[in-house]
């Protein structure tokens, strides 16, 4: 490949401007993207899923290193910028797409198939679709060796907040079941052009060791942390009446205490483990299984 143009010149040569709603937030340090795709455990030899192709900084530190990349970016006009420019390397698949509406399942396995390896997932988040996306890639775990995402700073605290801490909500409950962090490095907003208003962190992750929550299990895990959360000033037996269980509060409030519940607690005193006891009982209850009250 050929020298690559400085960012600001390429922005100007395509008359490309960046869009807020977007996102698009690029790394500029050609360093920093190897130091991150070495962060994100990418082996010789395994495929890349990656979210955000932008011009191509972090895209041609994972090709470098990865046997394939299926790169996947919204921005018609950098789609056409990498192209014209001949920006990627010949390993990389650019994919024109809305990576929220692509089968990634279908995706990972042919990406697997081709390299008849392990497939990763690397991202660069805008905030709009950060949590919808992450939220997929729990249920995309166990097909993917790991993943690594760039987040606004604050969302990265949200993902593995202490119980009991402001930042511990519903978001943080599925992730400490399902995953653990492997590392977490934060890049200050001068890493990024257009300079944004928040540092960012790179975070990676894996499938927690042992048995996780499947799919089903886990949305509906989700719907009680979420209607616990929901309202996290109220107890917790509260919060689920406004959650649409439609189960009598004697009934709710039975529940709760078979899991040895406080119903009076609020939901960020809860162990993540307190949320899957509940979910269980609560399914039980609402299809008849129990009655609420043993």
């Amino acid at each position: 490949m050929s020298a690559i143009p400085p960012l600001r010149e390429l922005l100007d040569r395509h008359a490309l401007r960046l869009r807020r709603e977007l996102g698009q937030n690029f790394l500029v340090d050609s360093r920093e993207a190897e130091r991150l795709v070495e962060a994100a455990g990418v082996e010789p030899g395994e495929g890349v899923i990656e979210v955000g192709t932008g011009l191509g900084q972090l895209t041609r530190a994972l090709a470098a290193r990865a046997a394939r990349v299926m790169s996947f970016e919204i921005d018609s006009g950098l789609v056409r910028t990498n192209r014209e420019e001949g920006l990627l390397p010949d390993n990389v698949e650019l994919v024109h797409a809305d990576a929220l509406k692509v089968d990634l399942a279908e995706a990972i396995e042919a990406l697997r198939k081709q390299c008849d390896a392990p497939v990763r997932f690397v991202a660069n988040l805008p905030y709009a679709s950060a949590t919808p996306m992450l939220r997929r890639l729990l249920d995309l775990r166990s097909r993917l060796a790991g993943y690594a995402v760039m987040l606004q700073l604050e969302v990265a605290d949200r993902l593995f907040a202490e119980v009991g801490s402001k930042d511990y909500g519903s978001f943080a409950v599925l992730h400490h079941l399902c995953v653990e962090m492997q590392s977490r490095k934060r890049l200050p907003a001068a890493a990024f052009f257009p300079v944004p208003k928040i540092d960012s962190a790179f975070v990676t992750m894996a499938e927690r060791p042992g048995e996780t929550p499947d799919a089903k299990t886990l949305r509906s895990i989700e719907r009680v942390a979420r209607a616990a959360f929901g309202q996290r000033r109220k107890t917790l037996a509260n919060a689920l009446k406004g959650g649409g269980f439609g189960l009598e509060p004697a009934v709710l409030n039975a529940a709760i205490e078979a899991c040895e519940i406080d119903p009076r607690a609020r939901a960020e005193t809860l162990e993540p483990v307190d949320f899957v006891r509940l979910a269980r009982r609560l399914a039980d209850v609402e299809k008849g299984s129990i009655d609420g009250s043993g």
